[in-house]
């Protein structure tokens, strides 16, 4: 009878996230029909529509699903960072490498600075302006890829805005471990070289495994059918990349980018897995955007006050000014210089695992910064891709192949 009972329980919960999932996959059409007919990119109206059947609204997603929501989560940012490190192929970082450098590192610092000067103009405790400061500086990779890839665009501007958003959260994740050494070395809670080896096996072992895997990968895959290798493959070279990056607590979104940067840079006879994973990736970052807007808490916008305000400005701010000042000082053309900032402004899961762990950290200011970033995630989240839209519909030069 127990047995009876445990079977019927599993068959019930099974049925239940196959319905929600092909309601999800079906709602995507939906949001990709909308988002070419609108102003709007479907990365926002796929959060948007997770507002609405999550708790939030009408919480009709089951907990089966809901309860898989990091794993789906894990295995579109692997994609994702599989994606990114194929754009940085030797070619294009010999033709914009200068600006790559120049943009992403004046985006994130100028963002930081800009940030933690207008907190601490409003009063808020010298830590907390500086951690929040930091966590201002990463962006959105999978939301950025995603409208890119939605707007087909091929000019020069998306392939540098790819480019920089592939390295961007590297140099988010560099400034928040200074910042919390600073922050321990004022606060006198922590050594100053703790979180420094912290972030540096994070990266530096991301980067290393990725590599590893990325060279036999780049030779061996595409043999069994010369010049095409098969899903298998590429999904294959994800995944195993992934779970070791996981299981050496590394950054997996890091690793799995270095490996596609090694495959495309070494792998002369092809270079299908890119397509392969292009191919499958839409379906998994509908049920992730979907789930994310069904996790999203609405009412963290109402509570976040003036302080909130001034973050959303300063942040919004340091982005057009940073990347602009980059732009400048590498000679990049125009219309570089005029949107790259304005593309730069979505924000996500980065950022807010970087807040709790600086809520960790300084436990008393715990609610401060976890209302604050991740309200305003919620904010660049659904805003953030239709400035990056807006961006990629004014840059529309073809760059040279």
């Amino acid at each position: 009878t127990q047995v009876g009972i445990e079977v019927n329980n599993f068959m019930q919960q099974t049925a239940e996230f196959l319905f929600a999932i092909g309601g999800i996959l079906l709602l995507g059409l939906a949001t990709d029909f909308l988002g070419r007919r609108t102003f709007l990119p479907r990365v926002t109206l796929l959060l948007a529509f997770g507002i609405i059947i999550g708790d939030e609204v009408l919480g009709i997603i089951p907990t089966s699903v809901n309860s898989r929501f990091e794993m789906i989560t894990v295995v579109a940012l692997m994609m994702i960072g599989f994606l990114l490190g194929g754009k940085l192929t030797l070619k294009s970082i010999r033709n914009t490498g200068r600006q790559i450098a120049w943009i992403s590192i004046s985006a994130a610092l100028g963002t930081t600075m800009v940030v933690t000067l207008a907190l601490l103009a409003v009063g808020v405790p010298r830590e907390i302006a500086i951690l929040l400061g930091c966590i201002a500086a990463a962006t959105a990779p999978a939301a950025t890829v995603d409208t890119v890839l939605e707007s087909g665009s091929n000019s020069l501007f998306s392939r540098l805005l790819l480019a920089i958003v592939a390295i961007d959260d590297v140099w988010a994740l560099l400034l928040f471990s200074l910042g919390l050494s600073l922050t321990s070395l004022l606060s006198g809670t922590q050594g100053i070289f703790a979180s420094l080896l912290d972030v540096s096996y994070e990266i530096g072992g991301a980067l290393l495994l990725g590599s590893l895997i990325g060279l036999p990968a780049a030779y061996l895959t595409g043999r069994l059918k010369p010049g095409h290798p098969m899903l298998t493959e590429a999904l294959g070279l994800v995944f195993i990349c992934g779970g070791a990056a996981i299981w050496l607590d590394v950054s997996f979104l890091v690793a799995t980018m270095a490996m596609g940067t090694v495959v495309t840079n070494l792998a002369r006879h092809h270079e299908y897995p890119f397509h392969e994973i292009e191919n499958i990736e839409w379906p998994f970052m509908v049920i992730f955007f979907m789930l994310a807007g069904a996790s999203l808490d609405i009412s963290m916008l109402a509570g976040l006050g003036m302080i909130g305000a001034i973050y959303l400005l300063s942040r919004a701010t340091g982005k057009l000014l940073g990347a602009w000042i980059g732009a400048r000082a590498s000679h990049a053309d125009k219309e570089v210089r005029r949107w790259m900032g304005l593309a730069m402004m979505p924000q996500a899961g980065v950022a807010i695992g970087m807040a709790l762990l600086a809520a960790s950290r300084f436990p008393e200011h715990r609610q401060t910064i976890l209302s604050l970033v991740i309200g305003t995630t919620v904010f660049f989240e659904l805003v953030g891709p239709v400035f990056t839209r807006m961006a990629l519909r004014h840059t529309h030069r073809v760059s040279p192949e």
